[in-house]
């Protein structure tokens, strides 16, 4: 059952210094590209993952093709995808050892919820991390990711 009470999402972002994120777009109009300079902004270190910007750099940040590209631990995969690929990048944090799936505003798929659960992942479903960060006061982080 995907995490749903304020609680346990306050814990899992003070939890948290590193954050892959799915679906990231070099496009300022795009909520991904807000999302991540809010989290960055909060002290959290944001690789983003975009197969069609390999390569380049985004926000001061590599970009990776995927998930198995990046080599450091990571504590939430933030999915900014359709629901109906949501499930792919939930696999991929299953492979990459995730403490947990973050599926955006909009992102709901109940298989792959189950899946990432199943392997010890926890899970956030249909929520904006940048929208509950706020909504829950979560403090900057103080000791940045490296």
């Amino acid at each position: 059952m995907p995490l749903t009470s304020d609680e346990d999402i306050v814990n899992l972002l003070k939890s948290a210094r590193t954050i892959a994120m799915i679906g990231a777009s070099d496009r300022p109009d795009r909520p991904s590209y807000g999302v991540m300079r809010a989290l960055q902004g909060h002290g959290y270190r944001v690789l983003p993952v975009n197969p069609n910007i390999t390569g380049e750099h985004l926000n001061g940040e590599f970009v990776w093709r995927d998930l198995s590209q990046i080599g450091v631990p990571i504590d939430i995969v933030d999915i900014f995808r359709r629901s109906d690929a949501a499930g792919e990048a939930v696999d991929q944090a299953i492979l990459a050892g995730a403490k947990a799936v973050w599926l955006q505003l909009g992102v709901i798929d109940d298989e792959a919820a189950k899946r990432a659960e199943a392997a010890s992942l926890q899970v956030v479903m249909d929520h904006c991390i940048k929208i509950e960060m706020h909504r829950l006061a979560i403090p900057p982080i103080e000791n940045k990711a490296d």
